[in-house]
């Protein structure tokens, strides 16, 4: 599909606007045989609310940021290996429309389109290039992705045991095994998930008893470390999730560029 941009000057152009626009926060991009096959701003479901995001597709990655100033700068950068990426189409839900989950094996989230063909847009091109980077590559397709976490605002209780309400206090907390909102007391146990972290995870009672149940020698028992608890990613950026857009671009389809 975009084999004849590898060595086009087209594609280093648009590669080294977008390490440009990431400046010194973000990692190069230029590598031999990338191409960048598709550019525009999704809505990300953030932990506490959703939020404009700019998206990058290139043959083997998927980058992000956060949007400082539309097609001039973005910080925050975030870089998935497609091997990793594995997409679930999700059904219209009140306010929310034209979304899919992007799971990879050490996050997942919800992102959404502002309109149904740009939906299928992206899923079609990005499971696209998942396919011809799998076929040339050899790889095999993660089997193992990292749970959705639940928003915040989605629980007022813990998820456990249906009785602690969530106060400025008695912070929320995500079980990384399951994505549930627990309390700190139901979430006391961490456990070593390796796809996400080298540290044991905080994980919640239930999914910490499975875990043990079915694993030996990778928790450790005690109280959570907090360190590192917050989503970066869910900083207040002033970026309004619903904020008008350019339509998505997406490279190789013109024959005569």
């Amino acid at each position: 599909m975009v084999d004849r941009l590898v060595n086009s000057e087209a594609n280093t152009r648009r590669i080294t606007m977008v390490e440009n626009c990431f400046g010194s926060s973000g990692q190069p991009l230029g590598v031999p045989g990338r191409v960048l096959v598709g550019e525009g701003v999704l809505t990300k479901m953030c932990r506490k609310k959703p939020k404009a995001r700019q998206f990058f597709l290139f043959n083997d990655i998927l980058v992000y940021g956060n949007i400082v100033i539309n097609k001039k700068k973005y910080n925050k950068q975030h870089i998935i290996p497609l091997e990793e990426v594995k997409l679930e189409s999700l059904d219209d839900d009140g306010q929310y429309h034209n979304g899919w989950l992007i799971r990879t094996a050490s996050k997942s989230f919800a992102v959404y389109a502002a309109t149904q063909a740009e939906k299928k847009e992206w899923m079609a091109h990005i499971n696209k290039c998942i396919e011809e980077l799998l076929r040339k590559s050899g790889k095999k397709a993660v089997a193992e992705h990292a749970a959705v976490w639940v928003p915040d605002g989605d629980a007022t209780t813990c998820m456990h045991c249906k009785r602690s309400q969530f106060t400025l206090i008695n912070r929320r907390h995500h079980c990384r095994k399951c994505g549930a909102v627990v309390c700190g007391p139901c979430s006391n146990k961490r456990f070593l998930l390796p796809s996400q972290s080298s540290k044991p995870l905080r994980v919640c009672l239930h999914c910490y008893e499975l875990l043990t149940s079915t694993h030996s020698g990778n928790d450790i028992r005690g109280n959570a470390d907090t360190s590192g608890e917050e989503d970066t990613d869910d900083e207040d950026d002033g970026q309004k999730p619903n904020m008008a857009h350019d339509l998505p671009k997406f490279y190789g389809d013109d024959k005569n560029e």
